[in-house]
Formats: structure tokens, sequence, C-alpha cells
């Protein structure tokens, strides 16, 4: 099995116990569904994520995302709010500088800019990854090649394209790995409205396995009834999980909706949450 339908097969087991977490399934039931012996299914899934399918499913229900939010309204989200990046966050050696492209950038389509792309394999998916000079520009899952460099151009449709690997795209993917600590210097060059990078830049606050709702960070930008707008910005979001709009969920505990799809969410928040506690 290569890591394309390991994937597939551990986001279908995602999916499976966001859907049914009530009901508690067995290591058996879940097996069932991916087609999987309880034994494969087990080892494949500890190899994928750290930890057994039996917390994993802790790890995502909403009463442990209820939990986490409280926590974090009460000590760890301020926390982050005033020291950035630094502190209990697996993310502290990695700093973000989101830098808003100018007016005529904008404007133009991104006739004067140059951007590299290249495509690769995470525990998510696949996704497409471009750079400018001045940083990451784009991150996201795709299922079709085709379908991904078209949005990616239809964002900037008047840029010039290469195909390549450069190093800014290398240590953006270093994201996805366990261990951090060498992470270097990774610069976003993004565009949007200044109320979109406002709410993008207050998501790269939030520490690695905790969570904060679309209220919160409305009051945190300084617009409390802005909500709804603040969940259009982070759906907007065109860095999939540099800027980590997946730790964003509703107040009443439910996970909301995600672009990339709600089983790579529930993944994505299980999978912070299982690297936390090893």
């Amino acid at each position: 099995m290569n890591s394309t339908q390991a994937f597939q097969r551990v986001q279908a087991a995602i999916g499976f116990l966001h859907s049914n977490f009530k009901s508690q399934p067995s290591l058996e039931d879940v097996a069932a569904h991916v087609h999987l012996s309880p034994f494969h299914f087990q080892r494949l899934f500890a190899d994928w994520a750290g930890t057994s399918p039996k917390k994993f499913l802790q790890f995502i229900s909403l009463s442990h995302a209820k939990n986490l939010l409280k926590n974090e309204q009460a000590t760890l989200f301020d926390a982050a709010m005033e020291t950035g990046l630094s502190g209990t966050s697996r993310l502290h050696d990695l700093f973000v500088t989101v830098e808003g492209m100018t007016p005529g950038e904008y404007k133009n389509g991104g006739e004067q800019l140059s951007i590299r792309y290249s495509f690769a394999m995470t525990p998510f998916g696949q996704v497409m990854v471009a750079s400018t000079d001045r940083g990451i520009c784009h991150l996201a899952f795709y299922e079709d090649e085709a379908i991904a460099i078209g949005t990616l151009t239809n964002q900037f449709p008047h840029a010039r394209y290469k195909h390549i690997l450069d190093e800014s795209q290398q240590n953006a993917l270093l994201i996805f790995q366990k261990d951090w600590r060498d992470l270097q210097t990774v610069k976003l060059h993004l565009k949007g409205s200044a109320f979109q990078l406002k709410v993008w830049e207050t998501l790269l606050k939030i520490p690695s396995a905790q969570l904060t709702t679309y209220s919160a960070i409305a009051h945190t930008v300084g617009s409390p009834k802005a909500a709804r707008a603040v969940g259009t910005a982070v759906g907007d979001n065109p860095v999939a999980y540099l800027i980590p709009c997946h730790r964003v969920i509703q107040t009443s505990g439910a996970l909301g909706g995600y672009h990339w799809g709600l089983p790579r969410k529930s993944a994505m928040i299980g999978w912070e949450a299982a690297l936390k506690t090893n």
C-alpha cells in the first residue's frame, strides 16, 4: 500500500469516527469500514498518527474539542495572543511574517511576479506549494493536478510560472514533519484585503494542538459582531496548515467547515493532539 492509499484509508477511518463517535465504535468496526483486518488497521493507523485508533477517537470527539477550547480561553489563547508563537506551541520556532501585497500587485494580478510551484505528499494528502521571491503565496491540498494549477493561476493570472521546488517551499513543507525544531523562518507573501490579512495573522498565533472559535477571532481583530465575516476570511485562507485555519471551530464545539474537507480537518486536530501527548 503506497502513501496515498494509506492516507485514503486513514482519512476514511477519521470520517467514520467523526460521524459515529457517540456510539464509540470498536477497533473491529472501524477496520471493517476501511476493509482492513483489525491487526493491519491498528498498525497502519499507529504508524500514521503515532497513537492508537481508540486514543485518536478521544482526540477528535466533540467533548475533547470543548475541553481544549475551555482550557485555551482560560489561559493558552490569551498567552498566545500576547507572546506570538512562543511558549506552549510546537510552532515556537516558526516565525512567520505576513507581508501583504502592494495595491499595485493586487490590482494587476501578479503581473510582475515570478511564481515557482511544486507538488508534495503530506500526512494529509497531496499538496501544491507555490512561492515568490518574498515567500510562500499558496499551499493547498488537491485531488487533481490540473485543477490545482488552474486554482493557482486564477489567483495570479498575469504572473510568470515555473514548475520547480525551491528552498522556500522546502522549508514550508517541514511543517508536516513531527520534529520542527530545525524549521527555518518561513515568510508568507499573501494577496488579500486588510481584513483578511488581519484574520490570517491572528490565526498564526493559535498554538498547535489548541482550538479557538470564529467569535473569539472576531473579538481579537476588533470586530466582535463580525463572526460570519471572520468565517469567510478563514475559508479564503490561501495557505493550508501553515496558516492554521483547521484550529478554528464553532462556539458549540462542532468542527464547522473546512475548505479541504472535514475529515482532513479532524485528522489535523487529532494528529496535533496525538503528537502533543507523545
